[in-house]
């Protein structure tokens, strides 16, 4: 058990997207950010499964074919696409019936955060603001089929920016589509 380390870890993390929340103008999004983390259901299964370069939440499903910890957060935080499936009425549109819904732009910025945070978590000094995007690409085959047209475009959008201009211009960029009530893209 690394419960030391975990806290550290899920606290750092919280900490770097509640920043980043906050550069935007999502305050109440960047205070409640992944706090079921704390919760132990989630917790306990994060100290055991602790790595330090990876999300624990891989290592409890290697161990046990799923991980129960994942499967309660991403129920109850709405900047992961997987919140967002849904069954759908007409069976061919997605494997098993089940159907992405589009995410609020709020979110889809929340996720953005999330992925920037936990890119400088795991990467520490090694940290480019291509990681992100460079992780979204090597899942994005997996996504595929569950996100939805609008969150692909908005979060491909924003990881492309972030990757070529850096997290100031694409921090300010969110904030000047929000303060307009502009959508993320157009």
């Amino acid at each position: 058990m690394h419960i030391w380390k975990h806290l550290k870890t899920i606290t750092s993390h919280k900490i770097l997207v509640m920043k980043g929340c906050f550069a935007v103008g999502l305050y109440k999004q960047g205070l409640l950010h992944d706090l079921s983390k704390y919760s132990p259901s989630e917790f306990w299964v994060g100290a055991r499964y602790f790595q330090g370069n990876r999300s624990p939440n891989n290592a409890e499903r290697e161990a046990k074919g799923y991980s129960s910890a994942w499967l309660h957060h991403k129920g109850r935080n709405k900047h992961h696409y997987e919140y967002w499936l849904d069954y759908s009425s007409d069976e061919g549109q997605c494997r098993g019936g089940m159907q992405p819904a589009p995410m609020p732009d709020r979110y889809i910025i929340e996720m953005l955060m999330d992925r920037i945070a936990a890119s400088k978590i795991y990467n520490g000094s090694a940290y480019t603001d291509r990681d992100p995007l460079t992780y979204y690409e090597k899942g994005v085959g997996r996504m595929e089929n569950f996100l939805h047209p609008y969150t692909r475009k908005r979060l491909e959008k924003l990881l492309r920016l972030l990757a070529k201009k850096g997290e100031k211009k694409t921090f300010a960029y969110i904030r000047s589509r929000r303060k307009y009530g502009y959508h993320i893209v157009r």
